[in-house]
């Protein structure tokens, strides 16, 4: 009996540390604004030939960076980028409100894995902003080629801006 108690504690106490296991003090997410879009007007457009360009280059680039997760703002042009790499890597497309970037921040702060976000050049600075607590400059319309890198070990954020035509034709 003692046998079967003991077993049954360690097999508990071995599943409830392997659950701990599971949460990762060090994770790094990758915020880029949507790539080039469709200047026809709408509200929701889609990508240009070189934003699908874009966006197959990123997916490549996002190869071996462990991505478990992608998130999207519920436009094309956003679902649009961001598609080729959640394809190659198996995962949905997690939307989220841009209006509620607190709730957002909160979410990728709980779950600390690997992630990218895409959204657009008004919402990706401030996320970046509120995931850091730093200084980050704002995006005009026009620029596509910003990365913001927001690594986080063990508490500690830091914070880097890669430029995707150095990425794709170092």
């Amino acid at each position: 009996m003692r046998l079967i108690l003991s077993i049954i504690f360690f097999g508990v106490f071995g599943l409830c540390n392997s659950k701990a296991d599971e949460t990762n003090d060090t994770f790094t997410l990758y915020l880029v604004r949507h790539a080039e879009k469709q200047a026809d007007g709408s509200r929701d457009p889609a990508l240009t030939e070189a934003g699908r360009d874009r966006a197959q280059n990123l997916s490549k680039w996002f190869l071996g960076k462990d991505i478990s997760e992608v998130w999207s703002s519920d436009y094309i042009r956003t679902r649009e980028t961001v598609r080729p790499m959640a394809a190659q890597l198996g995962l949905s497309i997690r939307i989220y409100d841009p209006g509620n970037q607190t709730e957002l921040v909160r979410q990728l702060l709980d779950q600390q894995h690997n992630a990218l976000v895409v959204g657009h050049s008004n919402t990706i600075p401030e996320l970046a902003r509120l995931l850091c607590d730093c200084a980050i400059a704002d995006m005009v319309e026009s620029e596509h080629d910003r990365l913001i890198v927001i690594s986080i070990v063990n508490g500690e954020v830091s914070t880097d801006t890669l430029h995707q035509a150095a990425l794709f034709n170092p």
